[in-house]
């Protein structure tokens, strides 16, 4: 019986990649570990498509939508254009409860600038929650969009923002009773205040007008599940310092409680940026002009190095720290 949560990277490659065999001239980014999106030649430019679910979140899931594809769309260093929401909900749904996912989806790309140009709602028993599934499109100037094919030994690990942010966020949402007793009222709101840092539209497109060697924005798997999917990408190793992984003490909190791993937990809000030796000051100076907090957590090594946080091995990700937490308590 598999694990809750996505397929771990082995399983996905042998019974989902490993079974698409037609290919097209027109597809230069093709589905892979660590690939965030599919890159398709479309003449003078490129057309750039990402698409996922939301399942872990119930109160900010209209939210989230948005953000998630939106944030494989910049780790390309492109904005996002557009955006089409499969929307499927429980029986019992009321159309209150529409209006509020839907309100929360608008607003949100509204912020962001990324039109909501179709998709498909419906009631159905097939789930005991809402669930929705977004796909994002982007366009870039042909060749142009950032690549982890690029990743050189000597570049830098750079990490936007904090570990946890999404999760502890949900997890501050969803079971905010049961942290009474862990945080502060001040400490409550901080938390779930944290969902409204998940984009990463804006350090993704300003990391790419200093050019990178790949981005990759923290889902499921947390730090270290980004960091091993990366190194995959380009066939290297990395070392990774935890000592210089920046957390937020309430996410520090939440995770002690609930006893799991803060560097495996859904990280939405973040970004690994993989930047060029010599173009580490400039992404730094980028990133502040751009008001995002940014921190360099390691660097890329050859193969042979292996991948690593202070010397120990990296494992390959598994199912996410949130859903030991999300329908158990």
């Amino acid at each position: 019986m598999l694990e809750t949560g996505k397929l771990d990277s082995d399983l996905l490659k042998r019974i989902v990649f490993d079974k698409i065999t037609y290919r097209s001239d027109d597809v230069k980014v093709r589905p892979g570990i660590g690939e965030d999106c599919a890159v398709m030649d479309f003449g003078d430019y490129d057309c750039i498509m990402s698409t996922d679910p939301i399942t872990a979140a119930v109160s900010d899931i209209g939210r989230l939508a948005i953000h998630i594809t939106c944030n494989d769309i910049a780790s390309n260093g492109v904005q996002p254009l557009g955006i089409m929401l499969a929307v499927m909900l429980p029986e019992g749904t009321t159309a209150d409860d529409v209006e509020h996912i839907m309100s929360q989806a608008a607003e949100t790309a509204a912020t962001l600038k990324v039109e909501i140009i179709g998709g498909h709602t419906e009631v159905t028993p097939a789930v005991n929650q809402p669930v929705i599934v977004s796909t994002a499109i982007g366009k870039a100037a042909g060749g142009v969009s950032q690549s982890g094919n690029d990743m050189k030994a000597g570049d830098y690990v750079m990490m936007t923002k904090s570990a946890g942010l999404e999760g502890s966020g949900i997890i501050a949402c969803d079971y905010a009773d049961k942290l009474k007793s862990v945080l502060t009222e001040e400490e409550l709101a901080r938390t779930v205040g944290f969902l409204d840092m998940v984009s990463v539209v804006p350090e993704g497109i300003a990391a790419g007008k200093v050019g990178t060697h790949g981005m990759h924005d923290i889902t499921e798997g947390g730090i270290l599940g980004a960091v091993w999917e990366m190194c995959q990408i380009a066939g290297k190793g990395v070392q990774i310092w935890e000592d210089k992984i920046p957390m937020e003490p309430e996410t520090r909190k939440i995770c002690e409680y609930f006893n799991i791993d803060l560097l495996r937990l859904i990280s939405s809000g973040s970004m690994v940026i993989i930047v060029p030796e010599d173009k580490k000051d400039e992404m730094e100076k980028a990133m502040a002009e751009a008001g995002v907090k940014s921190h360099i957590i390691g660097r890329i090594e050859e193969k042979e190095f292996g991948i690593k946080i202070d010397g120990t091995d990296i494992a390959p990700p598994s199912s996410d720290e949130i859903y030991r937490v999300v329908g158990k308590f």
